[in-house]
């Protein structure tokens, strides 16, 4: 049952429909891609010796792929991008009150940038702007992988 919220006009206009039909039958061309792909992959195990009798069956799924995938891209690009358009404004308002700039004020990012740059390496970017001793730098930063791989 639909939500209250939802009027008919909603529903049945053009654009809507459109760009939901585009969207779910890309999705389910992804999903019997997938299957397809499945199809070839055991087909391909199978065979013995070089002679493999799934070849027929492998190039009809390959070809039912391609064809898939090109029908609609075609279509979806057709119907549901085509004449798409950036919202600058919203673009610019969500880039400048996005919580993640907060990183660029870390050190850090500095040392990054720095390395990045120079083409040195961190510990060597650290060093050069005074963030961190060679000592601490191992200390903090090398020990995490050492923690993974086991070392520790």
């Amino acid at each position: 049952m639909l939500s209250k919220s939802f009027s008919i006009r909603t529903i049945t206009s053009p654009v809507y429909l459109n760009v939901i039909i585009q969207c779910e039958a890309l999705t389910m061309v992804c999903a019997q891609v997938i299957g397809n792909h499945v199809v070839v992959t055991v087909g391909g195990s199978n065979g013995h010796f070089e002679l493999n009798v799934f070849k027929p069956m492998i190039v009809g799924c390959l070809l039912h792929s391609l064809r898939l995938l090109g029908d609609s891209t075609a279509s979806f690009e057709k119907n549901c991008v085509r004449g798409i358009q950036a919202n600058r404004e919203r673009i610019s308002k969500l880039l400048h009150e996005s919580l993640m700039l907060v990183t660029s004020l870390n050190p850090a990012a500095t040392v990054a940038k720095t390395a990045h740059k120079e083409g040195c390496t961190l510990k060597e970017g650290a060093l050069k702007l005074g963030v961190l001793s060679s000592e601490d730098f191992d200390k903090l930063v090398l020990i995490i992988p050492c923690f993974i791989i086991g070392y520790i």
